[in-house]
């Protein structure tokens, strides 16, 4: 099977072309997206986030599996922050029928939209749950949030009318993987889902407003080495040389201490952090593990507490649906070149 994934502009322009015939088969992720609702009441507005001109189906090579979508999506639940968080920016409210496995608060500007929006799990939600709200499609931001004894593999749910989509960033078989991520593959996602749900106005918007974003970077004038402080307590997890926090790094201009580990995110000593004695750390604040806990831990050891950037309070501090690839990945970097211009004032 042919892997889009290596140029992300690409493989959009190609997901807004295909036309498909109505014959196509049921074994694919999407067989009857935008299939009316058989729950009771009305299903959520087609119009959210509309733009001009008839919808062009589209077929996507997603992780893997084929995604085929006839017309758009009107049911959706998204599992993870980052789902979310783009279906809000593509001002898709009113298709979601549930969310899932928040990372954190929704951001201001999308709190109003998110608020009527029915949680159904605080991790990723079983398959009752799920269908109990009638979704014709589900949008996750790990290839794990479709699972057997969670909210039901890919297939099973194809099975049942429901479509499927993962975030392509979060994909894990190697022809797919991104290696690295780049903002491209960012951009790729947001064109996707825009296609995917009958908006590419709004995914152009999007990508436009990132792209601004990023314009307005200012990168430190002087080598700047940092850590990327996942979580962990006694074995740290950390950033590494191909996901999103090299990607978000490299942006900002700060050196990764990972850099040279081929992975997403990795596991590392202490002794090597101390060692290599970053000028930054880069906190990620979770609900599960606050930026505050860390600190704590960081002055606290023996060893970290006496690394510069600890005995200093250089710290910098990101949410973490902003981490992870997505829609807040240009707004994360922009933050840690004012937080670092801060420190250095």
């Amino acid at each position: 099977m042919p892997s889009f994934r290596t140029d992300a502009t690409a493989r959009w322009a190609l997901a807004t072309s295909v036309v498909l015939t109505l014959g196509l088969s049921a074994c694919s992720s999407d067989a009857t997206a935008g299939r009316p609702s058989t729950a009771s009441g009305s299903s959520p507005s087609s119009s959210a986030g509309s733009s001009s001109g008839a919808f062009t189906p589209v077929t996507l090579d997603n992780c893997g599996t084929t995604v085929k979508v006839t017309t758009p999506p009107q049911r959706v639940v998204t599992i993870k922050s980052t789902a979310t968080e783009m279906m809000l920016a593509l001002g898709l409210q009113d298709r979601l029928v549930g969310t899932a496995f928040s990372d954190g608060p929704v951001p201001d500007e999308w709190a109003d939209a998110a608020q009527d929006v029915p949680v159904l799990s605080p991790q990723v939600p079983g398959q009752e749950a799920l269908l109990a709200v009638d979704p014709d499609f589900v949008y996750g931001g790990w290839e794990s949030n479709f699972s057997a004894d969670g909210a039901g593999d890919r297939a099973g749910l194809a099975k049942l009318g429901i479509g499927t989509y993962v975030s392509p960033a979060a994909c894990k078989e190697p022809e797919y993987k991104p290696d690295p991520l780049t903002f491209d593959d960012v951009y790729g996602e947001v064109g996707e889902v825009g296609s995917i749900f009958g908006v590419p106005d709004a995914a152009t918007k999007v990508v436009d407003g990132m792209k601004a974003s990023l314009a307005t970077a200012t990168k430190p004038a002087q080598k700047t080495t940092a850590l990327w402080y996942s979580s962990g307590t006694d074995t740290p997890y950390v950033g590494a040389g191909i996901g999103s926090p090299q990607m978000i790094m490299d942006a900002a201009g700060l050196t990764n201490i990972f850099a040279s580990v081929h992975d997403t995110w990795t596991s590392a000593g202490w002794e090597q952090i101390v060692a290599d004695d970053p000028d930054v750390i880069v906190l990620v604040d979770a609900t599960w593990n606050t930026a505050a806990d860390k600190i704590k831990l960081l002055e606290s050891n023996a060893a970290t507490r006496e690394l510069t950037a600890v005995k200093e309070k250089r710290y910098l501090t990101l949410p973490f649906a902003s981490t992870e690839a997505g829609v807040r990945n240009a707004e994360a970097v922009v933050s840690l070149d004012q937080q670092l211009a801060d420190l250095d004032k």
